[in-house]
This record gives C-alpha cells, structure tokens and sequence, in this order.
C-alpha cells in the first residue's frame, strides 16, 4: 500500500474514533436516554367534570427537577464548571424538546455560591443559567429558593432574598395555579421558627395562604364561614413544593437505584440543616394538608408517608456533580389527581467509558501503525542489504 494511503487511513480512522466518540457522548447519548420516559397517564373515566368545571382529562405535565449548583467563582474549577453545566444544559434542551413539559419546577439550590458571591459574580451566574435553562413561551420556568441561593438561615437577609426574586419576578413563597391545580410553593429556608424578620414575613404569607386555600375548599362545599376578602383558589388541597425535606429522622427507609449510598442511609438528619424541624413539618401539613410534597436538598431520592396520608418524595440532584444517575420527575396531575415517573439522564460513568474506550482504540491504532511501519522499514532496509551484496 502507498505510503501516503496509510496516513489517509490513519487519519480517517482517528477522526471517526475521536469526532464519534465526542458526538455520542456530548449530544447524543441523551435522546435515546431521555427517550425511555413517558408522561404518566392517570387512569379516570374522560369527558366528565372534575373539580371546579375542568374537564377529568384536564391534566398539567409538570417536570420537576432540583439542585443544580451552578459553580461560582470562588469554589468551582473551571472546567467542572463546563463539563457539569454542559451536561444539565443538554439534559434539560433534550428533555424539553422529547417531553414539551407545559411548566418546569426547579425547587431550589440554583446556584451553588449564590449565598456569598459578589454582585458582578451573581450577574455571570444569573447569565448562564438562563443560557443553560432556556425555554420556548409553551413552557412556564419555575424556579424555588435554595439553602445555598440566599444563604442557610443564618446567611441570609433581605438583600440575597430580595436579590433572588427580583431575578426570577416572584415572590419565594406563594400559589401557581394551572388548570385547576394549586402549586404551593414554600420559602423552607425561612421555616426557622426564631422569629427572625424574614421568618415573621414568610410565616405571615403561609397563614393567609393557608386561609385562602381553606375558605376556597369551604366554597366548593358550598360553606364559607368568616372568609370575607380572601383571595379563591380552585377548591383542591394543593401540591407543596419546597428545597428542604419535611423532618425525618434519616434516608433509612429508603429505596431504589437513586437513593443515598447504603453507608449513608443511617446517618440521622440535622434538624432546620438537613431537614425542617418536626415543629415546622407539622405546621405545614396542618396548614395545608397538601396532596404530595417534592422536595429536594438532599441530592438523593425517597418516597415517605407523613403521619399516614401525606406523600412527599425527595427528587434527586440533577447534576453530575452530584451524583453519577441524576434524574427528575415527570407529574401529569389534575385537579383530583397525579401520577408520577421518574426520568434518569445518562449516567456519568458510562461517558467516561466511552472516552476510556475511544483513548484505548486510538492507542491501539497508533501501536498498530508504529509496527507496520517497522516493518516496512526492515524490509527496506532488507531490500537494500540484497542489492549491496549482489553489486
């Protein structure tokens, strides 16, 4: 073979190993991943009336996701920084494109250093995620406030809160409605219980939303004993949504190839750090008796039963940095009911395989053309011997 062949071969061969292997693991590992999922179907008799006039197959596909820590300046390497963010940013572009959810809650932890990071830091923060986190008009952004978004209890004030919800243009705590369904969303890092002015406001905007939500449920019933002025919701016990997990005294009971390491499983939960406190649980399961709660902080998942009737599953991290599996929840809810499914993106290990493996196909190729051409170079220089001796 012509000598300027085998380059040719060489480096087309190195093209497709390389070029192939960045193409499948950065772009298109995700669709066939993503694909797997589905939108849960709740299994009701169509066409009837639901709860204040929706039709029964009046559903919200809701995909929920959480902890995403966007790396800052101070603590995030740079290329952690794009290897991870890339990777959520395709996860979530997929994901929007196969699924076309009709709202996306992210239930806080946004940002990784939004607690102590400058304003200059906060704005190229802000700016890739909604780079990273785009979406079309179809699609509504939710997003919640996290632990590490304003700062533990302890951190936090009115400039990192008021920060916070100047960018996403909405109050930390308060009610979304879509047809029919009542989404609660819950400020848990101010569930303190120390009085603390931020703690006071919050406290304040659960008690009147508590009581707008009960006299909305009154009406449906046809009762409205002392509601004058309340604002009305559809008469449905709502969905809560929140970054810190109700109280539990560890993840021992649970479950499934998302949930915390087995060695992990038994350490007990801080309470008003790991989770709320048991006074702060209760109080919100008194307050507003949700139909489910999703939470996340903990970076795992769990499914748990609250006093025997309340439903709340912890969704895990989203990012790589994480955990090896992220993943998210797909909810088809209505206003009498929901159904859930879990979606796992690629796991992290197999990428890096593919890498490992592409590398060890490229070393093997150039060991293979190092001993071709050792051999062609003795019989050459054989060739050349023949001719000396024969002259």
């Amino acid at each position: 073979m012509p000598r300027f062949s085998v380059k040719w071969v060489v480096a087309v061969v190195l093209i497709v190993v390389v070029g192939g292997a960045f193409l499948f693991c950065e772009y298109l590992i995700y669709f066939p991943t993503i694909l797997k999922c589905a939108w849960p179907k709740i299994s009701h008799a169509r066409g009837g009336e639901g709860i204040d006039g929706h039709p029964m197959d009046s559903t919200v596909r809701a995909m929920v996701l959480s902890d995403t820590h966007l790396l800052g300046a101070v603590g995030g390497h740079w290329f952690d920084k794009l290897r991870r963010e890339w990777q959520m940013e395709r996860a979530f572009q997929t994901a929007l494109w196969l699924l076309r959810p009709e709202i996306v809650f992210i239930l806080g932890d946004i940002f990784d250093e939004g607690k102590w990071s400058s304003q200059k830091h906060w704005e190229d923060d802000v700016r890739r995620f909604n780079r990273m986190f785009r979406h079309s008009t179809d699609t509504e952004l939710v997003v919640l406030v996290g632990n590490h978004d304003i700062g533990f209890h302890y951190e936090m004030d009115w400039f990192k809160l008021q920060r916070f919800e100047k960018v996403f243009n909405a109050s930390s705590t308060r009610i979304v409605t879509k047809k029919g369904v009542n989404f609660l969303l819950v400020n848990s890092v101010a569930l303190h219980g120390d009085g603390c002015p931020i703690c006071q406001s919050v406290e304040k905007e659960l008690i009147k939303l508590s009581r707008d939500l009960n006299c909305s449920l009154q009406s449906g019933s046809g009762v409205m004993d002392g509601c004058e002025g309340s604002q009305l919701y559809p008469p449905t016990p709502p969905i809560m949504l929140q970054h810190y997990p109700l109280y539990r005294v560890s993840d021992a009971g649970c479950t499934g190839q998302d949930a915390a390491p087995p060695e992990e499983r038994h350490l007990l939960f801080r309470e008003k750090y790991d989770v709320l406190s048991k006074e702060a649980s209760q109080r919100l399961l008194q307050w507003f008796k949700p139909r489910l709660i999703l939470s996340g902080h903990t970076h795992s998942g769990c499914e748990v039963l609250h006093d025997n009737k309340y439903p709340e599953i912890s969704v895990p991290s989203f990012s790589w940095r994480n955990r090896n599996n992220p993943s998210f929840i797909l909810a088809t809810v209505s206003p009498g009911s929901y159904t859930l499914s879990k979606c796992f993106l690629p796991e992290e290990s197999t990428v890096i395989s593919v890498y490992c493996s592409a590398g060890a196909c490229l070393l093997l190729l150039f060991l293979a053309h190092c001993l071709w051409m050792k051999g062609l170079l003795q019989c050459l220089s054989l060739c050349l011997l023949g001719k000396h001796k024969s002259l």
